[in-house]
Parts: C-alpha cells; structure tokens; sequence
C-alpha cells in the first residue's frame, strides 16, 4: 500500500493575495532542487505575474467536459494519477467539479491523489471553510457557495498563510493587478471594502493560530510534557460563588486583555455524592464571565486544589487567580488551607491571591438594639451555650477533691472567671446561664451536706446569693463594653461612609452612577441596587449593580425617588432604623451623579455643535471668498456690455443682489459664532436712514424718507444698523406692488425710537406670523427671507428689538425700537 502524501495549503483571507503565485514560486524552487513537480490545475485568471511564475513548469493538459451545450475544463485526474508527479499543483481546493466528474468537489480529488502517495500543494481562501461561512457572510454580506469541511483542512501537513494588508491588496486591485478595469471599481465598493479586508485577515490568522495551538498540545501530549509553556497567556480565575468572585473575573479580564492572552473561570463542584445546590452567586458570576469574553468551566473533583492545578495544567495556564479564604480557622485546621496547597502543588504557575475590592468599605456593622443585649455572631452565641455551663458543671467537679483546701470562696471564684469568660464569648445570655449552673455546681460540690443542693450554713448561702450577684453585674458590664464597641465600630464605620461621600462631592469628576450603586449596595448588604426611570411600557433600569433587581419598583423591598420621577431601587435584607438614616446622604450623592452624567451629556452635546458651528462659519467665509471673484467678473462683463442695454442693468442688479445674499449669510454665521465685534454708540437715527437708502440698488426710488434730524440719538452699532434697515428695506420694496410707495418714518416714544417701514403688498396670515424672520417665512423671496433673519440678529444683538404689524388697508409694518441714549451719560456706550 502507498505511503499517503503530504498536503501542503497556502491560505489566504481573499482572493488577489497571492497564494497562487507563492505556490507557484515554492514549485520552482523545488524542481530547481531536482522534484518532480508538475502542475494539474492552475488558475491565472489573465494576472501576469501568475502567468511567468508557471514557466518551466510542466503544465498537465486538463479534461474536457461537456455539461449544458458547453465545453468546460476540469482537472484530469486520472492523467495525474498515471503521471505519479511527486508533488502536483492543484489550484482552489474549495472548487466544485462540474457535475458528471468523478468527484462532486475538488478537495475529493485531491484526497484521492494523497492516498496515491502523491503530494499535493493547493490553495484556499479562508471564507470557503464550513466553520466561517455564516460569519463571512455577515461581514460581507455574500454567500459563499463553495465551501469545505474544516476537517480537511486541519488535516494538512502544512499550512501556510498568505498575507497582505488590506490598503496593499486594494492598491493591487486600483492597479488592475487583480480584476479587470470594469470590475475594479464595483469590488473596491463591496467585497474588497477595507473594512471587510480587515476583518478577513483577523480571521485567517485567529483560525490558523487556533491550529497552532491543537499542535502545539499534541506534541506536549506526544512527549508528556505536562509543565505549562508560556506561548500564551491564560488566566484561570478560581469562582466558588462567593462576592469576590466578581472583582476575580475583572482583575483577571484586565490582565488578559493587557497581554492578549485568554480569561477562564472555573467552578469544582463537589464530586463526593451529595447532591448540594449551586452557590447562589455563581449565576451572576457566569453572566459576567461572559460579558467580558471569558470561559466558563465546571469541573468535578473531592480535593478542590489538587482539581484547580490538574485542569491549570491540562489548560497551560500561566496564572491562577484566588480570593480570600471563607473558611473558618477550624476548618482550615482540620482540613487544610486550599490557598496553601495550591501554591504548594502549582510549581512553575503564577499563583496570585487577590484581596477584597476594598477591605475598608465593607457592609456597615448592626448597632446595638437598645435596651437589649449586644448583638454578637450566633457561632459565637452557640459556643457560649455549648461550653459555659457545662465548662462551669466541669470546672468544679475537677476543684471538688481540693475542697478542703481550696473552701467555698476559692471555687466560687474561679466560677467567677468562668463567668466572665463566657460574657465576653456568647453574650449576657448565656453568662447568665453559666451563672446559675456555676452557682449550682458550687452548691453541689462545696456546702455540706456534699454532692446535694442543700445548704446547712447560712454563710454558704450568702456566699452564693453575693456570687450571683456579682456574676450577674459582671456579664452585664461586659456586655456593656460589647454594646459601646459596636456603637463605635458603627460610628466609625457610617463616619467612613460619609467621608467618603463628602470626598465625592468635592471631586472635579465624581464617580459614575454604577460605581456609587456598588458601594451603596456594599454599604448596606444589599444583593443588588439600580435606578429605574419610567417610560411608556413600565420602568427602565438605567445603572445597576448585583443581581437579581426586581423589575418594577413596586416589587422591590425598598424604594426612594432620586430625581425627576427615578426611583432608587435595592434588593435584600431589610434595612434597619440607622441604615435608613444613613441611607438619605447616598440619595443625594445618586441624584448629583444622575445631575452630572446628564450635564456631561449637554456639555459635549455643547461642544460638538459649537464645533459645527465653526466648520459652517468657516465653510460660509470660504465660500464668500470664492462667489465674490466671479460675482466682480460678471459686473466687469456686464460693464463691457454697455451701460445702456436692458440685459447688462439686470445682470449688474442680480449680481449685486447675489453679493448681498452671500455677505448677510457671511455675517449671520460669524455674529452667531460671536466673532462679529458689536459696537454700540449714539447713532443719528436720520443719517442710518439716508445711508441705509441710498446703498439699496436702484437708490431712493419708490421710497418716501420721512425722518427728520430732530429725533434723539439711539443707542446702536451705525454699520448693523444701517445693513438690517437695509435689508427690510429691500424685503418691502420688493414685496409691494409696481407703482406703490414703501414709507420710512420715526418717532420718539417713552425712551426710545420708534423706526417704521411700511409696505402695501400682501399681508403675513396669522399662522404664518411665528414664521416671518425665517429663511423659508410667507415674506421670502429672492434673499428676501434671508435679510429678515440677518435683519432681527443684528438689531437684537445691538439690544433693539425688530417686529412688525399690519400695515392698514394691506402690508406689513416693520417696526425698529431702538433705546434712546442716556442723557446723563451722554458717551450712549454699553
């Protein structure tokens, strides 16, 4: 039987690469080297650099196959077979055959050549592999209908990735190195998108370096190297459901996005026959895993290091992640530290024990209960059950045989310690358990008659009321002592809290709205926390933290409106008369954030349309610049016609009308972005009016000036002020019918004037009259519009006001009021 050939692959991200021509070039280096190496199928596709790679290179005639009317070529794998080259050139294994071949795909054919014990060198695209193909498409929104099973691939001796940058192949493809001249253009626009040559790329390589990997574990494996190899960075994050579980995955998820590497979690569930349920936080724990792109693992195992280091190995993991131990000090005395075992059994792997986020801002300690004993931890309370009174019942027992020498008083006494010692383990409760079973041990084994409760002596029996008297006022002192500890841990810890709200709120940046939920939730031993904002299906969670948070405020143990309907919303242990009081600082810090984060949002909406606003003053100035150099040729030209002929005077009055749309849209766009320097100063309002009147085309014509030089100076910039009458002036002359007069009148009114344009063209409706100093306004006409707009920004800027009434008999009224000058300051400036 004949030894199976080698495949050798040149893979690509997309066609025009050159995976055919380094196939080609690697041919010609080995028939150099004296190989056999003939060419079965080699597709060109016209590229001249392809075409001189194949000379001398024996060329295999193809097979001619008639399908449909048509004479089609294929691959003549027979004559391959018989010619026993030994390595053949195949060109785009994905290819299918054309129906009535031997083998429906080309990839076929070319396993059958390997099982001849033929080589056989090939090339493939990488959006032809089974595996990609969904993936491709929704990259580049084309089915590929050739496609081949990954195995096939993986299954290659060697693999070889062609590559070049996207700008390279696009400039390969401008220069007609790839397609022809009328397909250049429309493969540039869809498929060869630099967007979609990028993401190709990274899949290619993502693909082949997932090979990489399968080999590289095969040869450990082959060799049994069971030391981990740095060639990858992997971050095994322990998870036991536990809080800190979470601060684990984003420590290790920065670290692996820091050096490339890969981010897994994993869980060892007991495999000791119990049928325990799943730690509550592992879920949540799970769910972020995979936000932040990390794996998820469950392995089985009764030895919970020894399990974590064998699948770290199995794994090649170059660092393992713990969190601080929850066991108790007993346990770990009778069962071992799992973090000092792991370190132990690790050897060459990165162990790394992380604290708390924050071990100073843990959950705020209960407070005493008033009037009550001091709350203490029920192991604690348990352990003083367990061991006062039966340690008192003991502890006189083993003093009975010295009673002689020893007498009431000694033993009462070490009772007393007794006591004492149970007060401050388990609290006031069970001292005054020990208390009575000291007192009745002492009774037992000390008065005569012995081993009885009777008592003959009167001062035994005083001895032991006084005994429990003291017993009694100690436990309760100590109890004392435990209610003002934890009056001050409380103290010092809400003190912290508030501390560190207070340095919030003097930060230039506070934190985000999740940031705070988290140490508000942390603060309080709440599971989760979020705010929610109403909306037109229910309630919206806009920040959280934990899990889970109910859906509605309603549903939520508490709830508290933060601002402008948000509500706060937490999730967990009642909270308790203090914590409530603490609780209204952190609802003003929550309602500053939501102020900030929305003033941040106004603050760069702000600036991007600031930024607007000076690309279209700079767009408007550059386009001024170039309309006034043929605006000046057209009246130049127009000159040249003759001064007397009709279209040389049209020509010069549209002209000038053009230069005066393009200068108000050049000064609307620099007084809008405040680069306009407004100059206010006494103006004669006469000398406007007559200047205003003669700069319009035409002059004075169909204008009647009734302005005198008596009326009081105004407070106006002359030059804004002469270019807005201007402009209304033009609206009105061209709104009013041939023939008809437009009238400029002032008066004096109540500290300021009063300047009148009238017209009697058509009126402005009523509806329309919102709209009238609006580009598209019932007024506009040929710039005429557009003068009413620059006409109000000028006067409003100068502190005049511009409005207009109807004119009687028709027409409209424009009304300028202008404040007069001060006569006590007679300088008029502002």
């Amino acid at each position: 039987m004949a030894v199976r050939g080698k495949l050798r692959v040149f893979l690509g991200a997309a066609p025009g690469v050159g995976k055919t021509f380094a196939m080609l070039a690697e041919a010609r280096r080995l028939r150099a080297g004296g190989l056999d190496a003939v060419v079965g199928l080699v597709e060109t596709y016209g590229r001249s650099g392809t075409e001189e790679q194949l000379t001398g290179l024996p060329v295999l005639p193809r097979r001619a196959v008639h399908y449909r009317g048509m004479e089609l070529t294929e691959l003549d794998l027979d004559g391959l077979l018989a010619r026993r080259p030994a390595l053949a050139l195949v060109d785009e294994l994905a290819h299918s055959n054309v129906p009535g071949s031997r083998n429906p795909k080309r990839w076929q054919d070319v396993w059958e050549l390997l099982r001849a014990g033929i080589d056989v060198a090939t090339t493939l695209n990488i959006q032809h592999l089974e595996s990609l193909n969904d993936v491709v498409e929704q990259i580049t929104g084309i089915v590929q209908r050739e496609q081949i099973p990954d195995a096939v691939v993986r299954a290659a001796d060697r693999i070889e990735l062609v590559d070049l940058s996207p700008q390279a192949l696009r400039t390969r493809m401008e220069e007609g190195d790839v397609y022809p001249a009328d397909r250049i253009d429309v493969a540039l626009d869809n498929y060869f998108r630099a967007g979609n040559l990028g993401a190709l790329r990274e899949l290619a390589l993502l693909w082949l370096a997932d090979r990489v990997e399968e080999e590289l574990a095969d040869y450990r494996a082959r060799h049994g190297i069971r030391a981990p190899w740095e060639t990858k960075e992997r971050i095994l994050v322990a998870l036991d459901g536990a809080p800190q579980g979470e601060h684990l995955i984003r420590r290790g998820a920065r670290t692996a996005t820091r050096v490339h590497g890969d981010l897994l979690g994993v869980h060892v569930r007991p495999d000791d026959g119990t049928a325990g349920g799943e730690p509550p936080g592992l879920e949540t724990q799970r769910r972020l895993l995979r936000e932040l792109h990390g794996t998820y693992v469950e392995v089985g195992g009764t030895d919970v290091a020894r399990s974590l280091v064998e699948f770290a190995r199995a794994e090649s993991a170059t660092q393992i992640l713990l969190g601080p131990t929850s066991r108790s000090r007993l346990r770990e005395l009778v069962g071992g530290s799992v973090i000092n075992r792991v370190i132990r059994m690790a050897g060459p792997i990165d162990v790394r024990v992380l604290p708390p986020p924050d071990s100073a801002q843990v959950a705020l300690p209960a407070g005493p209960r008033r009037r009550r004993p001091a709350r203490l931890p029920a192991r604690r309370r348990r352990a003083g059950w367990l061991l006062g009174p039966a340690g008192a019942v003991a502890l006189a027992a083993a003093l009975s045989p010295l009673r002689d020498s020893l007498g009431l008083s000694g033993a009462l006494l070490a009772l007393l310690l007794v006591v004492a010692g149970v007060a401050r383990l388990g609290g006031l409760a069970p001292a005054a358990g020990t208390t009575a079973a000291a007192a009745l041990a002492a009774d037992f084994f000390f008065t005569s008659p012995w081993h009885s409760l009777a008592v003959d002596r009167v001062a035994d029996g005083a001895a032991l009321v006084v005994f429990l008297a003291v017993a009694g006022i100690v436990s309760h002192v100590i109890d004392g002592l435990a209610r003002h500890s934890q009056e001050a841990s409380r103290a010092r810890a809400e003190a912290q809290a508030l501390a560190r709200l207070a340095g919030e709120s003097v930060r230039t940046t506070g934190r985000s709205l999740p940031h705070l939920l988290t140490e508000l939730r942390r603060t309080f031993g709440q599971d989760a926390a979020g705010i929610m904002v109403p909306t037109v299906d229910g309630w919206r969670t806009v920040a959280a933290s934990g899990s889970p948070l109910p859906a509605r405020p309603e549903d939520a143990p508490f709830a508290a409106e933060c601002d402008q309907g948000a509500m706060l919303v937490l999730a967990g242990p009642p909270l308790s008369e203090e914590n409530l009081r603490l609780l209204g600082p952190f609802v003003t810090q929550l309602r500053l954030a939501e102020e900030r984060e929305r003033l941040v949002g106004q603050a760069a909406t702000a600036e991007a349309i600031a930024r607007t606003d000076a690309l279209h003053t700079t767009l408007l100035e550059a386009v001024a610049h170039d309309v006034r150099g043929p605006l000046a040729a057209i009246r130049a030209a127009s000159a040249r016609l003759g001064a007397g002929r009709g279209e040389a005077a049209e020509i010069e009055e549209e002209s000038g009308r053009l230069g005066h749309v393009v200068d108000n849209l050049l000064d609307l766009s620099r007084l809008t972005a405040g680069r306009m320097p407004v100059e206010v100063r006494p103006v004669a309002v006469a000398e406007v009016v007559r200047s205003a009147a003669d700069s319009l085309p035409g002059g004075r014509a169909g204008l009647a000036v009734a302005v005198g030089d008596g009326l009081p100076a105004v407070e106006a910039d002359p030059g804004l002020l002469e270019r807005a009458l201007a402009n209304v002036l033009a609206n009105a002359r061209t709104w009013s019918p041939p023939g008809a007069t437009v009238t400029v009148d002032a008066g004096a009114v109540a500290g300021r004037v009063d300047l009148r344009v009238i017209d009697h063209g058509p009126g402005v409706p009523a509806e329309e009259r919102e709209r009238l100093f609006e580009p598209t306004g019932s007024r506009s006409g040929p710039g005429a519009g557009l003068g009413l707009v620059v006409a109000k920004a000028f006067v409003e800027a100068m502190g005049g006001e511009l409005d207009f009434e109807e004119t009687p008999g028709g027409g409209a009224t424009f009304v300028f009021a202008l404040r007069t000058v001060d006569r006590r300051h007679p300088s008029g400036g502002s």
